[in-house]
């Protein structure tokens, strides 16, 4: 069966924005052939305050004391992000130590992610944003919160910034777990061209060029790609992107505008009943419904302008996001529907703006030497968003199909006391207010809600001695829940009542750790932490209902170390070790299904040596509960994946990737539930669903400066 077609306006935006960078890219490349360049403006600091201690930032993170406010926080450069292969673009959020990257579907789906206990799926609970866009999606088809990172163009990732915990004033929802800001680079050292071959039917192409245009910047990059996968039923994975960025005077001073838009389709294989593998009617990339899948588009525009004033800097950032998705999954099989299978379509459209403005200044409460920021965010998303019974993606009924206009705004407040050269603290509040209205297709399940709720936070920041860092964090975050859960009050497909849920869950974390950097190029940090969530009432956009989960308290213990042991071989290793327990005593059991309990992560990167280089990466899941009295678990995964650099002439690389470098048969994710296959009783049968890892993949690369 063809694939429908995409909406008309994703196809021309697309199509407006790859002729656009295409006569910039003939532009840039006569540009880059002028003999003299202009040299990069000298960056201006904040005129500095003698009041005030010096608090040294440093980009390296192999010496990082000073940089940040908890032990679990961090950054991470384009070259180390680099030195690592990626299987898929949300890999880059594996430099998130702790935090690891699946997929139990379609590679143009969001990704499964897992951090602190959690089972994220798309992204619930972990804040992400690429060049100041918020990539999380409220109230969405599939997943409140669904986090699509297909549209990142990893060579353009300039740095990570992460944070854990609802440590940081200026993160609001969705920031529980943790918070990721993906900056994308401004300008690169010259044009460059990546051709990349592997094997079933992997094909991508990228080209990015940077040229001066009188004293500001223009990158430019294109990405195209194709992929069948090795599934039974090819995925026919197809994927564009572009970006478009603009970028003037310096880090302090300056200002940029982003232009980014992606369009993708594909056919899916969604995870599978283990008995039908153990049976022989499924091989373990097989399929049970070969026309699951989907596409997707999103366009944005972002801007950033900052300026360093007398007293302090001004920031003030503003973007805009248009977003499609149609959604196909069919993951009880003949369950519901025997006659037409329990195939559904979630679909999503949306338009949706925000802001940002936070003001810092320089200030001396009571002779103490501090600095003061009082910042706002906003975001506004109007929604269509549907469920539909389908079949082989043809629609056959809705559930329900509702309009949704939902907003939040937040204010928020910081003030770091500076008390002695080796002591501050961090005491922020955010308040933070919700209002949705939903238009329902059922009448009994519009209406309005809205909820105001204030997150006191603290740090304390000592630092004993010049090698040792110690780091003491508390602080209120919260969760917002969908918000056609607030509204409905009648179950659409059962006709059951329904209670609606609260719009704001708050969380309640604490975290004690240190940062030790004993010899120049070695650093580590431990961090111990709790994190105590509210009601987990979520909207289940499979039922088109909420489902209600229990209060948790969430623990664990972090290390995580950086060796540049020589100038050509650095070590990356990170252990996390959690328990995550529902609060209340229940008959069904305390395990909080999915919930990991182990994660280790190991990277050697070699460099510089001679033409050759290479990157060695293992990262390891332990086994988790699937059901709450733990009596099912999952199998552990533990995968390596290597990258061989060479280089053939002054600009011209090789790459050479290896994925599942011991193809192992292990699972990406694997769930419990009910379902039913062909001639199996009409009830259902109780079994692991599993989705297989990608067996070994050898991609090779040959990427060309000019």
């Amino acid at each position: 069966m063809p694939m429908p077609d995409a909406p008309p306006h994703c196809r021309r935006t697309l199509r407006t924005i790859w002729i656009v960078l295409a006569l910039l890219a003939a532009r840039a490349v006569a540009a880059q052939t002028a003999p003299q360049p202009v040299p990069e403006p000298a960056p201006r600091a904040v005129p500095a305050d003698p009041r005030l201690p010096a608090v040294q930032v440093i980009a390296s993170p192999a010496d990082a004391l000073g940089a940040t406010d908890a032990a679990s926080a961090g950054s991470v450069d384009a070259a180390r992000i680099q030195a690592r292969p990626m299987l898929r673009p949300a890999d880059v959020l594996e430099w998130v130590p702790g935090l690891l990257v699946t997929q139990h579907s379609g590679d143009g789906k969001a990704n499964q992610y897992f951090l602190r206990g959690f089972n994220l799926d798309h992204g619930t609970d972990f804040a992400t944003s690429v060049a100041g866009v918020p990539v999380n999606l409220p109230t969405h088809a599939h997943g409140h919160g669904y986090t699509d990172l297909n549209f990142l163009i990893p060579e353009l990732v300039e740095r990570v910034d992460y944070r854990k915990g609802p440590y940081a004033a200026s993160d609001g929802d969705f920031a529980s777990a943790g918070a990721a800001d993906i900056r994308l680079r401004t300008r690169l050292a010259g044009p460059i061209g990546q051709l990349t071959l592997g094997g079933n039917g992997y094909r991508r192409l990228f080209g990015a060029v940077s040229p001066r245009l009188g004293d500001t910047d223009l990158l430019i990059g294109v990405e195209g790609l194709v992929n069948d996968g090795p599934w039974d039923v090819a995925q026919r994975a197809r994927r564009g992107n572009a970006v478009l960025r603009w970028s003037g005077g310096t880090a302090t001073d300056g200002q940029d505008l982003t232009l980014m838009g992606y369009d993708a389709r594909w056919t899916a294989t969604d995870q599978v009943p283990q008995r039908a593998i153990d049976s022989g009617l499924l091989g373990r990339f097989g399929s049970l419904d070969s026309t699951t899948g989907g596409e997707s588009s999103r366009t944005s525009l972002s801007g950033t302008w900052r300026r360093s004033l007398d007293d302090g800097r001004i920031e003030a950032s503003a973007w805009a996001l248009r977003y499609r998705l149609a959604l196909f999954s069919n993951f009880t099989y003949l369950l519901e529907r025997p006659d037409t299978g329990d195939q559904f379509e979630q679909a999503d459209a949306r338009t949706a703006a925000g802001l940002r403005v936070a003001r810092t200044w320089r200030a001396s409460p009571g002779g103490v030497p501090s600095l003061a920021t009082l910042g706002v965010q906003a975001r506004h998303d109007r929604i269509d968003v549907g469920l539909y019974d389908t079949q082989a993606r043809e629609r056959l009924a809705t559930v329900r199909s509702d309009r949704v206009a939902t907003t939040q705004a937040g204010l928020f407040g910081e003030l770091t006391s500076f008390w002695t050269d080796r002591l501050r603290t961090v005491a922020g509040l955010r308040v933070d207010r919700l209002e949705n209205r939903v238009e329902a297709s059922l009448a009994d399940n519009s209406g309005r809600s809205a909820q105001t709720l204030a997150s006191p936070k603290l740090a304390v920041v000592l630092q004993p001695t010049p090698t040792l860092e110690t780091f003491a964090s508390i602080g209120r975050g919260f969760h917002s829940n969908d918000a056609r859960g607030t509204t409905t009050r009648i179950d659409p497909r059962s006709g059951d009542p329904v209670v609606p849920v609260q719009g704001l869950v708050p969380t309640l974390g604490s975290e004690l750790g240190l940062r030790w950097a004993p010899v120049p190029g070695l650093v580590a940090s431990v961090a111990a932490w709790r994190l105590k969530v509210g009601s987990e009432l979520v909207f289940v956009g499979d039922a088109g209902t909420t489902e209600p989960s229990r209060a948790s308290l969430r623990k664990g213990v972090e290390v995580s170390a950086r060796w540049l042991a020589m100038p050509w071989l650095a070590f990356d290793a990170d252990l996390s070790a959690s328990q995550a327990r529902f609060s209340d005593a229940d008959p069904a059991g305390r395990y909080v299904p999915g919930s990991v309990s182990r994660v280790a992560s190991l990277a050697v990167t070699l460099q510089q040596l001679g033409p050759w280089s290479a990157g060695l990466h293992v990262r390891h899941i332990g086994p988790r509960p699937l059901i709450e009295d733990n009596s099912v678990r999952s199998g552990s995964l533990t995968l390596a994946d290597l990258r061989i650099g060479y280089r053939m002439a002054p600009r011209v690389d090789l790459l050479l990737d290896v994925f599942n470098l011991a193809d192992r048969a292990a699972n990406d994710i694997e769930y419990f539930y009910r379902s039913r296959l062909a001639g199996e009783p009409a009830a259902g049968v109780d079994d692991r669903h599993v989705h297989p890892a990608e067996p070994r993949t050898v991609r090779l690369s040959l990427r060309m400066g000019f």
